[in-house]
This record gives C-alpha cells, structure tokens and sequence, in this order.
C-alpha cells in the first residue's frame, strides 16, 4: 500500500488485531469483527504519547481543524516538509468515478439529514457527520475542477 500510494510515511498492519488494535483500545466493540475505528495518536518529538483522537465507530473522523487544534497544543516551531513525489495515480477497476461521487455524497447528506429529523435526540452527532459530508462534497467540486 506504501508503495502503490507514494507515501512518504511508513504504515500499520494487525490483521489478527492482537499487536496494536486490541492493545491501543481502538477496536470497535459494536462491531463484530472488531475493526479499528479510526484513531490519531500524536507522538510528540520525545517519543511520548500527546493526544489521542479516537472516532467512535468506522464512519466517525476527527476534522482536519480538530487534528491541527491537538498538534498545535504541542507548541512546536513549524518544519519545512520534503516536497512529495507521487508515482502514476491510476483509479482501481472497482474505484467510483468523480463524476458519481457528489450525487452519492448528496444522498448520504439527505439519509442523515431524515435520521436527524426522525431522532432528534441525535442531533449533534448527526450534524458532525451533515457537515462531514459538506467537506466531501465540496473537494469532490475541487476534484472536478481540477480534472476538467
């Protein structure tokens, strides 16, 4: 995966769940297989625990701005970043064209938006995921754009 993305980080495999996802309290109780649900862990330069992100269940993510807000709490000056270079980016055979994904993302938008009217009393987690799905409409326009 770290070579057919390009990433310039190295990543983390626990197929079995027993080295890291059981361990660092990521797994997702509710689901039966025991998934990680996503989790920012910052590591401060020391090597010790800072923070800890963890989404409530696989469709959950922190913001961008909640993950920057944890980073600057580390007070740290700023580093200049390698420039990346990506190797050829190509869609998988099963990948959904761009063109698809701001109507699927619409219609998520409009599922939640009925959940949140029929249940009131999840509100604000139905608003988290309302305006996680606005981000991902509008890099799909920026996404557009770009490709013409």
């Amino acid at each position: 995966m770290i070579e057919k993305l390009g990433l310039p980080f190295p990543m983390l495999s626990d197929p079995d769940r027993t080295r890291t996802i059981r361990p660092f309290g990521v797994a997702d109780e509710k689901d039966p297989r025991n998934i990680a649900r996503p989790a920012f862990v910052i590591i401060t330069p020391k090597g010790e625990e800072a923070e800890r992100l963890i989404s409530s269940d696989f469709a959950d993510r922190p913001t961008e701005d909640e993950i920057i807000a944890a980073v600057g709490k580390l007070g740290l000056a700023p580093v200049e970043a390698e420039p990346i270079s990506l190797g050829p980016v190509a869609p998988g055979p099963r990948a959904m064209p761009i063109r698809a994904m701001e109507p699927y993302y619409r219609g998520a938008k409009f599922a939640i938006t009925a959940m949140r009217i029929r249940h009131p009393d999840l509100a604000e987690e139905t608003k988290r995921y309302i305006d996680e799905l606005d981000r991902y409409i509008e890099a799909t326009r920026v996404l557009k754009r770009a490709n013409g």
